[in-house]
This record gives structure tokens, sequence and C-alpha cells, in this order.
């Protein structure tokens, strides 16, 4: 009787674990695609790691071609280059890092003092839309307004009676320029995260606030932020982890890759495509991408052991 029960029970419990198995199997298949599309483009390149110690020939192949060891790494530090391209890969994407955020933030702010919910999802779409234009479309529209000619800032410059700038050829306009374009495109994506954090905060603190007198700025201050701190440490723990992997299509199209401007627009990223296009150096190319990644990672573990030690609830691991 004891054995024919123990054979019911696992036999109920086989059947629980396959309705379960089957009501999940569209979440399951809904994985694959990105699943596979993460490991052929992320997992099966790190095959090519391999490229960057040795002085790579197409006609020996990656396994043919001479071991050279750590020399590309060293060239490329030695570069002319390479100074300044940490400067500028590292010092813009922490421009953008820190006015992504500030002004992100400030948008999830004001779309949540929106009382009707139809004006935000209004406002969100408006926002998003940048985030998915081609950086070859958003580079046109930033020509349009910089043209030395026809550009419409210079027709308002000369209409004002000043003289008209080319922009162009003066780099030191550029980061100002990159970090507005960089900020336009991205901040509705980013805003929409942080709206959805701020709406999942328990109104019920909100409301004990106002009974005790405070105003709109102390329940910002003293309950929304820190709602928001986790997600706002998640995302800047992330970004830390591309500090010095630009994005190509804005230092590239943007810019329109003029030569004159590279002091302050030319980053790891630009470097490898010119290297590659110009010189068919794909040992060097796969070097500084290897550096890239590594320095990528050291950032990401020193950054959340430093969350780790001052708030370990908001770490990422």
């Amino acid at each position: 009787m004891k054995t024919a029960k123990l054979s019911k029970g696992g036999a109920a419990h086989r059947r629980l674990r396959i309705l379960h198995n089957t009501n999940h199997l569209q979440l399951y298949l809904m994985c694959v695609i990105p699943l596979g599309l993460f490991f052929v483009f992320s997992y099966l390149p790190m095959f090519g790691i391999v490229i960057a110690f040795k002085d790579y020939r197409f006609d020996k192949g990656i396994f043919g071609s001479e071991w050279v060891g750590f020399k590309n790494f060293e060239f490329f530090i030695k570069s002319n280059d390479f100074l300044r391209l940490v400067r500028n890969t590292l010092g813009m994407n922490s421009i953008f890092i820190v006015t992504g955020l500030i002004a992100s933030i400030t948008v999830a702010l004001l779309l949540n003092e929106v009382r009707k919910r139809v004006f935000v999802k209004v406002y969100q779409t408006v926002l998003i839309v940048p985030y998915f234009l081609s950086w070859v479309v958003v580079g046109y529209m930033v020509y349009a307004f910089l043209n030395p000619e026809y550009g419409f800032i210079n027709s308002v410059l000369r209409r004002m009676g000043g003289e008209a700038v080319s922009w162009y050829t003066e780099a030191r306009y550029w980061p100002f320029i990159l970090t507005l374009a960089s900020v336009w495109k991205r901040v509705g994506m980013d805003s929409v995260i942080y709206f959805a954090a701020l709406t999942a905060i328990d109104q019920t603190y909100y409301e004990a606030a106002r009974i005790d007198g405070a105003n709109k700025w102390q329940c910002m201050w003293h309950i929304t932020l820190p709602g928001i701190r986790p997600v706002a440490i998640t995302l800047t723990i992330l970004a830390i982890g591309n500090i010095f992997r630009a994005d190509f299509g804005l230092f590239y199209q943007v810019t329109r890759d003029v030569g004159s401007l590279y002091s302050t627009t030319d980053v790891m990223d630009t470097y490898v495509y010119r290297v590659m296009r110009s010189l068919g150096d794909m040992s060097l190319s796969s070097a500084a991408g290897l550096l890239q990644s590594m320095v990528g990672l050291v950032m990401v573990l020193l950054t959340n052991l430093a969350v780790r030690k001052i708030e370990p609830d908001s770490a990422i691991f």
C-alpha cells in the first residue's frame, strides 16, 4: 500500500513537472534566438584573441602566423597616439556617464510629475525615438546644423551680425557637441528605466511624509532618490565597464572622421577601425580590442568592490 502511494506521488510529481515545462515552453523558445546570437557574436569571436599575440598574415592563417607575444601591446602603448586615445576615450565617456545620469534622472522625475498617464506615454514615445535612429542619420542632422556655409547655426550667427564658425576644423567645440548628441539620443531610453523604478516606490512613504509636513523637495531628496539609487548604481557600474570602449557611430559618423578634430574626438574604436582600414593590421587591432576588454573588466570589478564596501545591497555581485 505504501509503495503504491509513493508510486502515485512520484507519477503526480512527474506530471506536474512536465506540465510546468510545457507551460514555459514558449518562454524557453523565445530565449533560443537571443542566446544563439549572444553565443555567435560574443563567445565564438573569443577564439580570435590569439591574433593579438601573433603577427597575423592572411596567407598563413591564425595558427600558422608567427607568435610575437606582447609586442603588439608594446607597440600600441608606446605609440604617439596612445595617450591621446586614452585621454579622449576615458574623458569623453566619463562626461557621458555623468551627464547621462543627471539628464535621465531629471527627465524621469519630470515624467513622474505628469498626472495624466496618456501624456506620459506620449512624452516617453517622443523621447525614445532618437534612441532608434542610426548614427548615420544623426550625423547628417548634426551636419545640417553645423555646415560651415549653409548650416542653421551659422545662418543665425550671420543674421545676428556675428561671424560664422568653421565647426569641423575647431576641435575645442566637439566635446560639448558630442555630449549634447549623446544625451539627446540616450536620455529617452534611460529615463524610461528610471521612471519604471519610480513607479515601484511604495506610495505610502509619500503619504506619511506629507502628513509629517514634508514638501516636494524633501520627498524627492529623502524618498525618490534613495528609491531609485540601486538602479542608478547598477546602470553606472555597467556604464563604467564600457568606459574604455567608445561609441563608434557617435565619434565616427557625427564628426565625419575629420582629421583636424582628432585631438578631441579620436578614441580607441575609431583608431582600431582606421588601423584595420588603412593598414590591414589585424594583430594591432586585436591587441587594442583585447586591452579595451581587460580594462573594462578591471573597472567593473573595482567599481563593484567599492559599491559593495559602501552599500552591499546595491552591488551587482
